[in-house]
């Protein structure tokens, strides 16, 4: 082969190389400005930041200033707090809405005529982690029992737990060997509901949890406000004893937003004499969302069915809530 022939070949493998060194430059170049934009985004949040707090001090000065004479704080925009206007809200010292959870079934809970007297069961052949759920729930409702149920018909377990003076019935229902649902039900009349399980983290999985105390707890029931929001409070409310021991400083949390049940349970203490108070969660911690509520006690074929989700009917908007 001649020199004039091998000539060509030599600049193509330069050439080759040449466009290998162009195809890495990119490369850096993009990982630099990829930093850049990571730095860029994070002084603009800095900045957002200082000036929010400059315009907290500013605001607080005026107020300080004017003592009672100073405009109340602004609520901030959020979807929970532009919900849309539901025929069903309950206005507070409502006589209808009042007269009607006065006869209802939870009446004779709120009237301390009954104690509460809870049985949990769980679905048959129920795997581990169900059963570690049903004692989560155990330790955080005071006086509550767990039975195995075996193979038994759910209608022949509410039959047996009324037989029996139960007051509530606690199903938890499981699917891939994970808690998923519960069906809540309030004996003896009524009414039934079945809730959907998320998130749930188990008291173990919690970084920094306290020891529970069988001291009875506090119920917080926050951000129920419709007709159906109220029924599913005061279900809740009939899980736990009418006075609890303040001494165990336990509390048991049901927060609403946007139609999900936030279950907390926590044990609050005093710091600096008592000018600041730090919670300390003791577990479980979980989601609901409901499902269905159902008139009487578990009947889901003849039974008449007061509410049921139906995501894509009722779920027009973001801003619709029905709890």
């Amino acid at each position: 082969m001649s020199d004039d022939e091998s000539a060509p070949r030599a600049s193509k493998e330069v050439s080759k190389g040449k466009t290998t060194k162009k195809e890495i430059q990119p490369k850096t170049s993009r990982r630099l400005s990829r930093g850049n934009r990571v730095d860029n985004a994070r002084s603009i949040r800095l900045q957002k930041s200082a000036a929010k707090r400059v315009r907290q001090d500013e605001r607080k000065k005026v107020r300080e200033k004017l003592g009672d004479k100073a405009p109340p704080k602004e609520q901030p925009r959020t979807i929970e707090s532009t919900r849309e206007y539901d025929v069903t809200m309950v206005a507070e010292e409502d006589e209808e809405v009042e007269h009607d959870e006065e006869h209802d079934e939870f009446a004779s809970y709120f009237h301390k005529e009954t104690t509460p007297k809870v049985l949990i069961t769980m679905s048959p052949f129920a795997k581990v982690k169900t059963w570690k759920f049903c004692y989560e729930l155990q330790k955080c409702i005071p006086g509550a029992e767990i039975f195995s149920r075996k193979n038994v018909a759910l209608k022949k377990v509410v039959k047996q737990a009324t037989e029996k003076e139960y007051t509530d019935l606690i199903v938890v229902h499981e699917d891939g060997k994970m808690p998923n649902g519960i069906v809540f039900c309030h004996l003896p009349e009524g009414p039934t509901a079945y809730f959907k399980i998320n998130n749930l983290t188990f008291t173990k999985d919690i970084k920094k949890t306290g020891d529970t105390t069988d001291h009875y707890p506090e119920v917080i029931l926050n951000n129920f406000n419709t007709r159906l929001g109220h029924s599913i409070a005061r279900m809740f409310a009939c899980l736990f004893p009418h006075n609890p021991e303040f001494k165990g400083r336990r509390v048991v949390t049901l927060h609403n937003q946007r139609d999900y049940i936030f279950f907390r349970h926590h044990r609050y203490e005093f710091k600096k004499e008592g000018k600041k108070a730090a919670l300390l969660e003791l577990g479980p911690r979980f989601t609901l969302r409901l499902k269905w509520l159902q008139k009487g006690t578990f009947d889901t074929r003849c039974g008449e069915f007061e509410w049921v989700l139906k995501r894509h009917e009722m779920e027009t908007s973001r801003r619709r809530f029905f709890l």
